[in-house]
């Protein structure tokens, strides 16, 4: 089997395969989101201001928390992920809240089959270009799904990070695509100690390719800005400086961590 070809597969067993240990886990916090708590950071509040009455689309949404998130604050969401199990628990939860959240489980790239509507808002974050071999079509379908001046409302950990081995210890591989990654995990980012082990494929993204894949695709970037830590204590070696904000103990300030833009469709 060639595993890259079979990316969309393997990726979506994986994330099947962590969605039980992310439902209980310390790092969802389910018990207080159901409570009211909101999973959105302050990063990507900023950016979206008032989206009372807004229409938004939630790309790789995982089991949809940003996603009920975003309704709460007034937004008309819909929500798109690979992993059927994610998107199972996305309705369920969803269902609870009596939330008027919508979710699509399908690959973002074969979305035109399933979707056809316009969005005032595309929204995706954290952890999302990895698991996709081409920014140009991811871009294509952000573009597609946007209203005319509509905006495309992105935060992604830095590239700068995806360069360290999982220690931070040293640089183990190219900023730059140049190629797929296929790896092995034990655990995962929400529970490190966790009893599953995944494949999956992945591949890293630098600045330039995110930029012009937007640019090419009728999109105009008006907001960009880099941030020294990650709001999610999702890395080895971290240390918590500030409530919610971690760095790489031994690396400080030193490297940026998360980056967010938002880019207009150009009417």
């Amino acid at each position: 089997m060639n595993k890259e070809k079979n990316y969309i597969e393997i990726n979506r067993q994986s994330w099947n395969n962590r969605t039980d240990t992310h439902l209980k886990s310390k790092f969802y916090d389910l018990d207080n989101f159901l409570k009211g708590k909101t999973s959105l950071n302050p990063i990507e509040l900023e950016l979206f201001g008032d989206i009372k009455g807004k229409t938004i689309l939630h790309l790789q949404c995982h089991f949809g928390q940003d996603t009920i998130s975003l309704s709460r604050l007034g937004a008309e969401v819909t929500g798109v992920d690979l992993s059927d199990k994610a998107i199972e628990n996305a309705k369920q939860i969803a269902k609870k809240e009596s939330s008027n959240t919508t979710f699509i489980c399908c690959d973002i790239y074969d979305l035109p089959n399933y979707l056809d509507q316009k969005f005032d808002i595309v929204f995706t974050s954290y952890g999302t270009i990895g698991w996709l071999p081409d920014l140009d079509k991811w871009a294509e379908i952000v573009s597609k799904y946007l209203k005319p001046n509509g905006q495309f409302v992105f935060v992604e950990f830095h590239p700068v990070v995806w360069m360290f081995d999982d220690n931070f210890e040293k640089i183990a591989y190219s900023y730059f695509n140049s190629g797929a990654i296929i790896e092995t995990e034990n655990g995962t980012y929400a529970d490190k100690d966790a009893k599953i082990s995944q494949e999956y494929v992945m591949w890293n993204h630098g600045l330039g390719e995110v930029f012009n894949s937007l640019i090419k695709n009728g999109l105009q970037i008006s907001t960009f800005k880099e941030y020294d830590y990650s709001p999610y204590n999702c890395f080895n070696k971290t240390i918590e400086f500030e409530p919610n904000k971690y760095r790489i103990e031994h690396l400080d300030n030193k490297i940026p961590m998360v980056y967010a833009l938002v880019a207009k469709k150009k009417s």
